[in-house]
């Protein structure tokens, strides 16, 4: 199921055509085959991301003493950027070791394991900021709380308290329980939000893998993302992450689909319809803002003339794989879904539905005026920085179906943002719509992002063409040889090697300072912030009546530090 929006060159060397190659074995066919080389880099990128955490486990730190946060996050920080440079030194070395026949291959792995380390990091992060409690953050109390007793209600074959609830965590989490934690659902919650953390990294640059090349994937997809990752219930943001592109990639197949074969089309289109099926199951907010944007690319990019019934056959067996996999809970969305109602008014619900850039959920901590006063009408450089990508990434990407796509999500969500929104007043509901939020910065990260990938690809072609006129030129005798070696040598920017462990230096960084500074969002202390929810998980007695190892002052209760209640706005 794997689509490429990259395009593909044929490398001469020096002389003419080589000659014909000695024949390659079928096992060695088999390793290097875009399957097999895709399930190795899944391996890697998921091996990567469980090596900080296991290492944290190791660390012997008050997670309640700020010093100790600060001395922790600086020891993974460390450990992260020593791994992270043997990698990149792999790399490096590839370049110069049998002419550098390898180099391409080491850098799929390399690109795979710095996505894994980083949400690695995250993970060792929340491992820190538990050390020592059994209990999951926020222990039993708000969402963790509710998502604990309705997974072990789903265990114990017993339906959920909320019927419209994702299904899928909480049987998740149900069967974790029982497997692993002997069936309690709350200490298998905590293994699950660090499991969680750590699988976001690698979970979604194997999405962009279907789109781009390993480095892209990584400098392009994986690193916007991590705007967004989150310790506490990892699985929503998750989803969104993975959702851009997969509905991406099924737009692009989609556009393709009428010059395909009928096999390969109804098992993609069926591959896209149950990967889709299993993501509406772990979180379905996302589809519903996304939902007009996608459809508003699927008619852009349909072949309507060169194969209608190949494209409907394709949508149509995408449909039914995602009515197999999630079509009960999708009936129970559109009934049940319509009588639940989001009377909850939060910190963002009073502040300008215009700003998206940052949400500070129910738990804000200090503020005040917000959003902070911006140069230009009130409106801060970052947001007029996306502005102006968005509209170059449309402007050199406009007949690219990934840019069309991400960019129709956007507006998608910006329109029902603003819909529910406009409606608060009189229906004096929220029904969630803050959480588009998440979805429009992400997109506009993406084009961000993707803007520079653009450029790129048109740096490299005008380098390709000046080398092949340089070449032409010599050939005829425009140019003597030395001057159009010259000549291709100097026509733009040196050779992409130097590009690739470039921007993994970048990212190194650019990843491990994003990754601290979300690591530390979930550190515990007492105060009105997310990071009260650690600091509830050492206040709340264990099964056996003991206190946890870092309880403040030695005390705790059944329910914890309850002075959360007075923080929520």
């Amino acid at each position: 199921m794997t689509v490429s929006t990259e395009g593909t060159v044929a490398v001469l060397p020096p002389g003419g055509p080589a000659a014909p190659a000695r024949p390659i074995s079928a096992a060695r066919r088999g390793l290097t085959s875009r399957g097999t080389l895709l399930l190795l880099e899944a391996l890697v990128a998921f091996a990567a991301a469980l090596v900080l955490p296991l290492l944290a486990r190791g660390f012997n730190f008050n997670p309640l003493n700020r010093i100790a946060q600060v001395s922790a996050l600086a020891a993974i920080q460390l450990r992260f950027a020593l791994l992270g440079l043997l990698v990149i030194g792999a790399v490096a070395l590839a370049m110069r070791l049998r002419k550098g026949r390898h180099f391409d291959l080491t850098a799929r792995f390399a690109a795979a394991g710095l996505a894994g380390l980083a949400s690695g990091f995250v993970a060792a992060g929340a491992v820190v900021a538990l050390h020592g409690t059994p209990w999951p953050m926020f222990g039993l109390n708000g969402d963790s709380g509710r998502i604990v007793e309705w997974a072990h209600a789903v265990a114990n074959g017993r339906p959920s308290g909320s019927p419209v609830y994702p299904p899928a965590p909480l049987h998740t989490l149900g069967y974790y329980a029982e497997w692993f934690r002997g069936g309690n659902t709350a200490y298998a919650f905590k293994d699950l939000q660090i499991l969680g953390a750590a699988a976001f990294g690698p979970l979604v640059y194997l999405c962009w893998r279907m789109l781009l090349s390993p480095v892209r994937a990584l400098a392009f997809g994986v690193a916007p993302a991590f705007a967004l990752i989150d310790a506490y219930k990892p699985y929503s943001q998750t989803v969104l992450v993975m959702l851009v592109p997969v509905l991406v990639a099924l737009v692009v197949s989609l556009g393709r689909s009428g010059t395909q074969n009928w096999r390969p089309l109804l098992l993609k289109g069926a591959g896209f319809g149950a990967l889709l099926g299993m993501l509406f199951l772990t979180y379905s907010g996302w589809f519903l803002w996304s939902a007009a944007g996608v459809l508003f690319a699927a008619l852009l990019y349909f072949p309507w003339r060169t194969g209608r019934l190949k494209g409907a056959a394709f949508l149509g067996a995408t449909l039914a794989a995602f009515l197999v996999v999630a079509g009960r809970y999708l009936r129970v969305m559109l009934i049940e879904g319509q009588t639940t109602k989001d009377y909850n008014f939060r910190f963002d619900n009073f502040t300008d539905p215009a700003y998206y850039l940052m949400w500070r959920t129910d738990m804000p901590g200090k503020v005040g005026e917000w959003p902070l006063p911006g140069e230009y009408g009130g409106v801060g450089l970052f947001a007029l920085l996306t502005f102006v990508c968005l509209g170059a990434a449309i402007w050199l990407g406009i007949r690219t179906p990934m840019v069309v796509t991400i960019a129709a999500m956007f507006i998608s969500a910006w329109v029902m943002r603003m819909y529910i929104a406009s409606n608060m007043y009189e229906t004096q509901t929220v029904q969630l719509y803050t959480r588009t939020n998440n979805q429009l910065l992400y997109c506009g990260l993406l084009l961000s992002a993707l803007l520079v990938h653009l450029v790129a690809q048109r740096m490299a072609a005008r380098r390709a063409d000046s080398g092949t006129e340089a070449e032409l030129q010599a050939g005829a005798g425009l140019q003597t040889g030395s001057k159009a070696s010259r000549g291709t040598a100097s026509a733009g920017f040196p050779g992409r090697e130097g590009a690739v462990i470039g921007t993994m230096c970048a990212l190194l960084l650019l990843l491990g300072t994003v990754s601290s500074s979300m690591a530390d969002r979930y550190m515990p202390a007492k105060e009105n912030t997310y990071r009260i929810l650690p600091w509830v998980s050492h206040t709340i007695t264990e099964k056996d009546g003991s206190c946890p190892k870092y309880a403040p002052g030695g005390t705790c209760s059944k329910d914890g530090d309850q002075s959360w209640l007075t923080f929520i706005r």
